[in-house]
């Protein structure tokens, strides 16, 4: 594949992770568990998964007295979800050129 290619946001739960936050710039967790209709646990998983490499950014804080974490695209992350679009859309045009 082309540089631009990420295995990490291809899994199509962290594609659409990264896609929310790209548009909203940070989210709360349970924002981001009810828009993709998860459970904690597995949004948890793909969450860390990102922050692992670098592509997000978690933060806690308490609203209320309650903890809550909040989620936002780091500069890499940005860029490395803003080229695996493009790689996407080569893949797709590419696709295109090449159906009867």
């Amino acid at each position: 594949m082309s540089d631009g290619f990420s295995e990490i946001i291809h899994v199509p739960t962290r594609l659409r992770i990264c896609s929310i936050l790209a548009e909203v710039g940070e989210a709360e967790f349970g924002v981001l568990r009810d828009a993709l209709t998860l459970s904690d646990s597995v949004l948890s998983k793909h969450v860390k998964v990102l922050d692992q490499a670098g592509f997000v950014n978690v933060r806690k804080g308490a609203v209320n007295g309650r903890t809550r974490t909040w989620v936002s695209l780091t500069k890499s992350g940005q860029a490395a979800f803003k080229a695996h679009v493009q790689e996407l859309r080569k893949l797709a045009a590419t696709g295109d050129r090449l159906a009867p």
